[in-house]
């Protein structure tokens, strides 16, 4: 199997993480989601907890920078001794140096959220992936898994969209939702599960050729 980086990234409720893990099981390749974190951990030296705590999450105190370009990742990253080694920005460098490093491994894999598609978006072996839905679809497929109805969940739903948004925007100056970021956007609501998956597998193959599953 040729070593092909697939990242999604998925409004709340399309259901981009479960498409993500049934493309890597029906694959058999690895899948990131949290675990992420213990593989920048492991890169970087800093307690996992610190990636735990910032994963897709803006604070409140970044919100004034979100304009200036010194946020936006350039690849560096902070070493052990640095004032700012655990900062918020350099958290993000490691975990992106841990995307980087999936990707460069030789081993085909999964990864969901964490910008991974601007992360990647130098990388020839990237299939970069949006997940989205409509309205009620988001609405359906969230209240399975939250107790909040109606106008509540909708509020819920809009306030996670509006943490990765940001979160995306800090990090790389993009704007999340621009299909201008991805080579392929799915909508979920009309294919259902089943079928991203496969038109992921059928994108890769045109792409990257038709054996490059075998």
């Amino acid at each position: 199997m040729k070593n092909i980086v697939i990242t999604i990234a998925r409004q709340y409720g399309s259901g981009g993480r479960t498409v993500g893990k049934m493309l890597a099981d029906e694959l058999g390749i690895h899948y990131y989601d949290k675990e992420l974190s213990k593989v920048a951990s492991e890169i970087s030296g800093i307690n996992e907890s610190y990636f735990v705590d910032a994963d897709e999450k803006v604070k409140k105190s970044w919100k004034n920078k979100l304009s200036l370009i010194s946020t936006i990742y350039d690849g560096s990253v902070k070493k052990p001794g640095d004032s700012d080694f655990t900062s918020d920005e350099n958290i993000f460098s490691y975990q992106a140096k841990a995307i980087k490093s999936l990707a460069e491994k030789g081993e085909p894999c999964v990864i969901v959220g964490r910008c991974a598609d601007f992360v990647l978006k130098d990388y020839d072996n990237a299939l970069r992936v949006f997940v989205h839905a409509d309205h009620d679809f988001l609405m359906q497929e969230a209240g399975k898994v939250q107790s909040l109805t109606g106008k509540d969940l909708e509020k819920y739903i809009a306030q996670i969209d509006k943490a990765r948004a940001d979160y995306y925007e800090y990090h790389t100056g993009h704007n999340w939702t621009d299909a201008l970021n991805y080579d392929l956007c799915l909508d979920s609501g009309k294919l259902g599960f089943a079928k991203c998956v496969e038109a992921i597998k059928a994108y890769a193959k045109v792409r990257f050729g038709e054996d490059c599953f075998d």
